[in-house]
Protein backbone atom coordinates (compact mmCIF):
# COMPACT_ATOMS: atom_id res chain seq x y z
CA UNK A 1 0.00 0.00 0.00
CA UNK A 2 1.22 3.48 -0.81
CA UNK A 3 1.94 5.72 2.15
CA UNK A 4 3.32 9.19 2.74
CA UNK A 5 7.00 9.32 3.65
CA UNK A 6 9.04 12.37 4.57
CA UNK A 7 12.71 12.98 3.93
CA UNK A 8 13.57 15.49 6.64
CA UNK A 9 16.88 16.27 4.90
CA UNK A 10 14.88 17.87 2.08
CA UNK A 11 12.15 19.56 4.11
CA UNK A 12 12.56 23.34 4.12
CA UNK A 13 9.95 23.91 6.84
CA UNK A 14 7.96 26.15 4.47
CA UNK A 15 4.58 24.80 5.71
CA UNK A 16 3.24 24.74 2.13
CA UNK A 17 2.08 21.15 2.69
CA UNK A 18 -0.12 22.39 5.54
CA UNK A 19 -1.82 24.92 3.28
CA UNK A 20 -2.43 22.37 0.54
CA UNK A 21 -3.79 19.94 3.12
CA UNK A 22 -6.19 22.57 4.46
CA UNK A 23 -7.24 23.40 0.91
CA UNK A 24 -7.74 19.73 -0.01
CA UNK A 25 -10.08 19.31 2.93
CA UNK A 26 -11.93 22.62 2.52
CA UNK A 27 -14.41 21.36 -0.05
CA UNK A 28 -13.74 24.39 -2.23
CA UNK A 29 -12.26 24.56 -5.72
CA UNK A 30 -10.29 27.80 -5.33
CA UNK A 31 -7.41 27.86 -2.86
CA UNK A 32 -7.46 31.62 -2.33
CA UNK A 33 -11.19 31.67 -1.60
CA UNK A 34 -10.86 28.62 0.64
CA UNK A 35 -8.03 29.95 2.80
CA UNK A 36 -8.23 33.74 2.68
CA UNK A 37 -8.69 35.17 6.17
CA UNK A 38 -9.04 31.64 7.60
CA UNK A 39 -6.97 30.08 10.38
CA UNK A 40 -5.98 26.80 8.82
CA UNK A 41 -6.25 23.50 10.68
CA UNK A 42 -4.41 21.03 8.43
CA UNK A 43 -4.22 17.27 8.88
CA UNK A 44 -0.46 17.35 8.34
CA UNK A 45 1.73 19.42 10.67
CA UNK A 46 5.31 20.57 10.11
CA UNK A 47 7.49 20.08 13.17
CA UNK A 48 10.82 21.82 13.60
CA UNK A 49 13.72 20.97 15.83
CA UNK A 50 17.07 22.65 15.40
CA UNK A 51 18.09 22.27 11.77
CA UNK A 52 15.53 19.54 11.05
CA UNK A 53 12.00 20.05 9.75
CA UNK A 54 9.54 17.33 8.88
CA UNK A 55 5.87 16.90 8.13
CA UNK A 56 3.92 14.69 10.52
CA UNK A 57 0.95 12.83 9.09
CA UNK A 58 -0.87 9.58 9.72
CA UNK A 59 1.25 6.54 8.96
CA UNK A 60 -1.75 4.28 8.41
CA UNK A 61 -0.25 1.63 10.66
CA UNK A 62 -0.84 -2.06 10.02
CA UNK A 63 -1.98 -2.48 13.64
CA UNK A 64 -3.21 1.00 14.59
CA UNK A 65 -3.53 1.77 18.27
CA UNK A 66 -5.88 4.64 17.46
CA UNK A 67 -8.46 2.30 15.91
CA UNK A 68 -8.17 -0.14 18.80
CA UNK A 69 -8.58 2.70 21.31
CA UNK A 70 -11.58 4.39 19.67
CA UNK A 71 -14.50 3.78 22.02
CA UNK A 72 -17.10 5.00 19.51
CA UNK A 73 -15.95 3.02 16.48
CA UNK A 74 -15.33 6.27 14.59
CA UNK A 75 -11.98 5.13 13.22
CA UNK A 76 -11.90 2.33 10.70
CA UNK A 77 -9.58 0.77 8.14
CA UNK A 78 -10.49 0.19 4.51
CA UNK A 79 -7.91 -0.89 1.96
CA UNK A 80 -5.17 0.08 4.43
CA UNK A 81 -6.39 3.66 4.88
CA UNK A 82 -7.51 4.69 8.35
CA UNK A 83 -10.45 7.09 8.21
CA UNK A 84 -12.40 9.01 10.81
CA UNK A 85 -16.19 9.20 10.73
CA UNK A 86 -17.18 12.58 12.23
CA UNK A 87 -20.75 11.38 12.74
CA UNK A 88 -19.58 8.62 15.08
CA UNK A 89 -16.82 10.53 16.88
CA UNK A 90 -17.77 11.57 20.41
CA UNK A 91 -14.70 13.78 20.91
CA UNK A 92 -13.17 11.73 23.74
CA UNK A 93 -9.71 12.07 22.13
CA UNK A 94 -8.64 8.57 23.14
CA UNK A 95 -7.26 8.13 19.62
CA UNK A 96 -5.14 11.27 20.01
CA UNK A 97 -3.64 9.82 23.18
CA UNK A 98 -3.18 6.41 21.53
CA UNK A 99 -1.31 7.57 18.43
CA UNK A 100 2.43 7.26 19.05
CA UNK A 101 3.18 9.68 16.19
CA UNK A 102 0.93 12.61 17.14
CA UNK A 103 -0.84 12.35 13.81
CA UNK A 104 -4.44 12.72 15.04
CA UNK A 105 -5.65 16.11 16.19
CA UNK A 106 -8.80 17.91 17.23
CA UNK A 107 -10.74 19.49 14.38
CA UNK A 108 -12.51 22.81 14.42
CA UNK A 109 -15.80 20.92 14.77
CA UNK A 110 -15.30 19.18 18.14
CA UNK A 111 -14.28 15.83 16.66
CA UNK A 112 -10.94 14.52 15.43
CA UNK A 113 -9.22 14.81 12.09
CA UNK A 114 -6.33 13.00 10.49
CA UNK A 115 -4.70 12.47 7.14
CA UNK A 116 -6.81 10.20 4.96
CA UNK A 117 -4.42 10.35 1.98
CA UNK A 118 -6.82 12.65 0.12
CA UNK A 119 -8.89 9.60 -0.88
CA UNK A 120 -12.07 11.67 -1.08
CA UNK A 121 -10.78 14.94 -2.44
CA UNK A 122 -7.66 14.90 -4.58
CA UNK A 123 -8.05 12.08 -7.03
CA UNK A 124 -5.15 9.83 -6.19
CA UNK A 125 -2.11 11.73 -4.99
CA UNK A 126 -2.28 13.68 -1.73
CA UNK A 127 -2.00 17.43 -2.37
CA UNK A 128 0.74 17.83 0.24
CA UNK A 129 2.89 15.44 -1.82
CA UNK A 130 1.92 16.85 -5.20
CA UNK A 131 2.77 20.41 -4.15
CA UNK A 132 5.89 19.94 -2.01
CA UNK A 133 8.31 22.27 -3.79
CA UNK A 134 11.39 20.40 -2.61
CA UNK A 135 9.94 16.88 -3.03
CA UNK A 136 10.53 16.17 0.67
CA UNK A 137 7.18 14.39 0.90
CA UNK A 138 6.59 11.34 -1.27
CA UNK A 139 3.68 8.95 -1.77
CA UNK A 140 5.05 5.51 -2.51
CA UNK A 141 5.04 1.86 -1.65
CA UNK A 142 8.05 0.55 0.22
CA UNK A 143 9.03 -3.00 1.07
CA UNK A 144 9.36 -3.98 4.71
CA UNK A 145 7.89 -0.80 6.12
Amino acid sequence: MKRIYVNEKWCLGCHLCEYYCAFANSGKSDMVKALKDVRINPRVQVESGGDINFAVSCRHCDEPLCVKGCIAGALSIKDGVITADPDKCVGCYTCILSCPFGAIMPSDHGVVQKCELCINNAGGEPLCVKNCINKAIVFEERDGV
